[in-house]
């Protein structure tokens, strides 16, 4: 009988081995999918990459229809927002997260969820760019209403903006400032928008991870395994081996080391295939600092089961807390 574990690492690779899942737990890796973000991706593998696998119908059937409407509303969040932008010129916005991944990583749009845009801009931007945001609509929220963690929230009624001016809350600093100033033309919403390179959008995505307290959909993890191997199913602005010793020299510099230990590591379980990635991109920490990081991250992850995390809150403070190890 397959393991969850197992099922999953069949079904959110982008060229699955074909193999009968006849005997997997079904009904658990349907609801962990739609919980972590994965059923769209999960649902195309099953029905048009391995005949189903053995799957029940009602299990296929839940999953493609969440497949389908992921993909019509992916289209209309992102194509909503960049009519919102169209005209802009002048500033600087770049997209962080799934509305910079959908595109760039996955072979399909439908693949990657699009929850909200988070967007990162210099503090002094924000004020600017909440009062163009007015023209077409979107106003300011409650933290409450939206997911994510950020500095100002803006909402349409179908689509959610986060907007942050630094990677660690708080003003823009000198690390965000030389993210900006590497960052890459995004020109598809517009002339004012941008993407982080390939080593930022890397280093970016643990840190978020880590300040939600790994609180996080499963599907960052398959983010973290395209920007890893250079996102070999792609021909895009990802599609090239990432300079893992950039990347952690940046962590080290960022005091995030700990963040990049902990979620490379989950992302070497579960995608083997990233190993000699994560190899080389692992930084170097006190024995002590990996058997605590093992024990309270990337074992529990790997049980798929996020809540099973214990004192989230003081695990993000001690992971996000910038200290050298």
């Amino acid at each position: 009988m397959a393991s969850l574990l197992e099922t999953v690492q069949v079904l959110t690779s982008f060229d699955p081995p074909r193999r009968s899942l006849k005997d997997a737990p079904w009904e658990r890796l349907s609801e962990w999918a739609v919980e972590n973000g994965l059923a769209s991706l999960i649902a195309y593998n099953l029905e048009y990459r391995l005949g189903g696998a053995g799957a029940p119908d009602e299990v296929r059937e839940r999953l493609l229809s969440i497949h389908q409407g992921t993909g019509n509303d992916n289209v209309l969040k992102l194509v909503n927002f960049k009519r919102s932008l169209a005209s802009l010129e002048g500033r600087q916005l770049v997209m962080l997260g799934g509305a910079s991944y959908a595109e760039a990583l996955y072979p399909h749009v439908a693949f990657r969820p699009v929850m909200e845009i988070d967007l990162l801009l210099r503090d002094s931007d924000v004020a600017g760019f909440t009062g163009w945001m007015a023209r077409a609509n979107f106003r300011p929220v409650t933290r409450d209403d939206v997911l994510g963690e950020g500095d100002a929230f803006l909402s349409d009624g179908r689509t959610n903006v986060c907007v942050h001016t630094s990677l660690f809350g708080g003003p823009t600093g000198p690390e965000e400032l030389e993210l900006l100033q590497r960052a890459e033309r995004m020109k598809v919403y517009g002339e004012s928008t941008y993407r982080l390179g390939l080593e930022d959008a890397l280093l970016q995505t643990c840190v978020a991870q880590a300040r939600a307290g790994y609180q996080v959909p499963m599907l960052t993890f398959v983010d973290l395994r395209e920007l890893l191997t250079g996102a070999t199913f792609m021909a895009g602005v990802y599609s090239r081996p990432p300079d893992l010793q950039a990347v952690k020299a940046r962590a080290k510099a960022w005091g995030m080391e700990r963040a990049l230990y902990a979620s490379v590591g989950v992302v070497e379980k579960l995608y083997p295939e990233a190993a000699a990635a994560v190899a080389q991109v692992r930084p170097e920490l006190r024995t002590s600092t990996r058997a605590l990081l093992d024990k309270a991250v990337v074992a529990p992850l790997l049980r798929l089961e996020t809540r099973s995390l214990r004192g989230v809150e003081r695990l993000r403070r001690w992971l996000t807390a910038r200290a050298r190890d």
